[in-house]
């Protein structure tokens, strides 16, 4: 099985360490030495023109989806020439009354070429089978929702 890593750094900014007003900005190290700014969601004192984790929960899950959909598509031998999604991602509470990111949902819309263009029910069927065997989606315990588009 493959392995993932990635570096995170914080450090302190502020001269105070209080739990309302320290500074929530780190930074992502991924592969190819991309860099992603990020903090806290604006809800939790964050840097809204930051990436949060939430965002980054649900970038990680559409992104797996999407490509375990576009492999689904190339195995049928059908063209995609576009591949969208408008995700979103919904806080609650769990059964302890703890916060967590109680549902996802997906709302892709696709866009074929070629001569094969698949009906509605079997693009439906392609996001099912994406669903059941996108890696991300598989580790979640929340409810991931799909809503295609057309």
């Amino acid at each position: 099985m493959s392995n993932f890593s990635i570096e995170l750094a914080w450090r302190r900014a502020t001269p105070d360490f209080d739990h309302k007003t320290f500074d929530r900005s780190h930074v992502w190290r991924l592969s190819g030495a991309q860099t992603v700014n990020g903090s806290a969601a604006p809800d939790y004192s964050g840097d809204p023109n930051k990436s949060n984790p939430e965002e980054a929960l649900l970038a990680a899950l559409s992104s797996c989806h999407m490509l375990t959909f576009l492999t689904i598509a190339a195995l049928k031998k059908l063209v995609v020439d576009r591949y969208e999604d408008e995700p979103m991602a919904e806080l609650g509470k769990n059964d302890k009354g703890k916060v967590m990111v109680s549902r996802l949902t997906l709302r892709p819309k696709v866009v074929f070429g070629g001569d094969a263009i698949p009906d509605a029910a079997t693009v439906r069927d392609m996001h099912r089978k994406a669903g059941e065997n996108c890696f991300i989606g598989n580790s979640l315990l929340s409810a991931v929702e799909l809503e295609p588009r057309f």
